[in-house]
């Protein structure tokens, strides 16, 4: 890989740190403020809406310019929404302008690739980018714990910085940081020489372009596949956050403390597939991995026979002073939560980069990002309040896990049938050569 790329996981991963540790600041400040329960949720939300919301108009702006340029600015409009909370404003109106910056940076940040590497790399750069960017999901969740740790921050305050009153305020500042770092590799991310298209000054013009984008790229015989697989893997995966929590809350007993390791857990896995998936899959044997889809909708339902696994404790360590007691229950569920996210990392990576690469030919870098995004988070956004339906009609976490699981399994039975009814009428491997759109 050429030094640039480098730079670009730099950026990137410095991004997506602040971007988490923000998160669990927030919710810290939420808690503070003795703001309402359901508010916390809605960070993610209003994070999540502006991606949707702006969909039609952040493509044909990382599309513009230099996609350096697009991420420098897209860091600088995260850094006032790191400042607004710092200086008073209410968390989620906030978090919602680091959305803001976030939903602009994505289109530049993949569509950066499809510029910077030849077609051949693509598979290895998204594995590599990913596994990279669920590293700093779970190191940015730990660094946000650990900045609200009361006993940290005491030990910041004690630095007595200027307009700096609380361990909060001192959390906002090194977050406000890392953004700032994440800028700094922005600035010397490589210039590709790829010829842009100016910004059309009519949202009418952008809301016709990006639809008539949005309709290519689901009428590409390659597209529509690997769109709407990264599209179920995105609203899958943030609605099996929240059923991981509280089934091992209901299930299992496990506090809410300590079952957001969890959700660690599922992400380590996803990195190994990831990487996995950089090292084993070409562009061109990128929908082979389809059936993995179906496998890991199925191997979800196991989550269902955990509890009945006897609770025994397998070994008993002590260290650095600390009793840990290994209990064959909870090795099993370690155990299933990394298979399910290595087998969802290692068919989403391939997918992702075939996708890429079509909407590159098909449109530019740019567009393409943009209408995954819209897909993608509107997926997340339908999935999310479907699963909150289901918890407020009272469903149990077993029946949500069963619906969960066969509706992943058969909507990736479907989109199989369907590749196979195209690769019978077209020739995939012309189509992934073809640059004539």
């Amino acid at each position: 890989m050429p030094l640039g790329f480098y730079i670009i996981m730099a950026a990137q991963f410095f991004s997506a740190l602040a971007d988490n540790a923000l998160l669990i600041a927030s919710i810290a400040l939420l808690r503070d403020m003795q703001a309402p329960q359901e508010y916390e949720p809605l960070l993610k939300f209003f994070f999540t809406f502006s991606y949707v919301l702006l969909a039609a108009f952040v493509g044909a702006y990382a599309d513009s310019m230099a996609k350096w340029r697009v991420m420098f600015i897209s860091n600088t409009i995260k850094i006032v929404g790191c400042s607004m909370m710092l200086f008073g404003t209410h968390p989620l109106f906030a978090y919602a302008v680091v959305g803001l910056g976030a939903a602009a940076y994505s289109p530049a940040k993949y569509g950066i690739l499809t510029e910077y590497l030849p077609h051949r790399l693509l598979v290895v750069a998204n594995g590599w980018i990913e596994g990279l960017t669920i590293g700093a999901i779970i190191l940015g969740t730990g660094l946000g714990g650990a900045l609200i740790n009361p006993n940290i921050s005491a030990a910041m305050m004690s630095l007595k910085l200027p307009l700096i009153d609380s361990g909060f305020e001192m959390a906002l500042l090194v977050v406000g940081l890392l953004y700032v770092i994440a800028a700094i590799f922005n600035i010397f991310v490589p210039d590709t020489g790829v010829d842009h298209k100016p910004l059309k000054n009519n949202p009418l013009y952008l809301l016709h372009d990006f639809n008539h984008c949005l309709k290519l790229l689901w009428r590409d015989k390659l597209g529509q596949i690997s769109l709407a697989v990264t599209t179920l893997f995105w609203g899958a995966g943030a609605t099996l956050q929240f059923i991981v929590l509280k089934w091992a809350d209901d299930s299992l007993g496990i506090a809410l403390s300590k079952a957001s390791l969890l959700q660690g857990v599922v992400a380590i896995g996803i990195s190994i597939g990831a990487v996995m998936a950089a090292r084993k899959i070409s562009l061109r044997s990128s929908t082979k991995v389809i059936p993995l889809g179906i496998s890991m909708g199925l191997s979800v339902l196991l989550m269902i026979a955990v509890p009945h696994v006897p609770s025994v404790e397998l070994a008993h360590l002590a260290l650095f002073g600390v009793d840990l007691a290994i209990d064959l229950r909870i090795c099993v569920v370690m155990i299933l939560l990394v298979s399910v996210g290595a087998m969802a990392g290692f068919f989403v990576v391939p997918m992702n980069a075939l996708l890429q690469h079509r909407g590159h030919i098909l449109m530019g870098a740019g567009h393409s990002i943009a209408v995954q995004n819209f897909n993608e988070n509107l997926s997340i956004l339908i999935m999310i309040a479907l699963y909150a339906l289901l918890i407020w009609l009272g469903v149990s976490i077993t029946v949500v896990i069963l619906l969960f699981g066969f509706f992943v399994a058969v909507t990736m039975v479907m989109v199989q049938r369907v590749h196979n009814a195209n690769q019978r009428e077209f020739d995939n491997v012309a189509l992934l050569d073809d640059s004539r759109h």
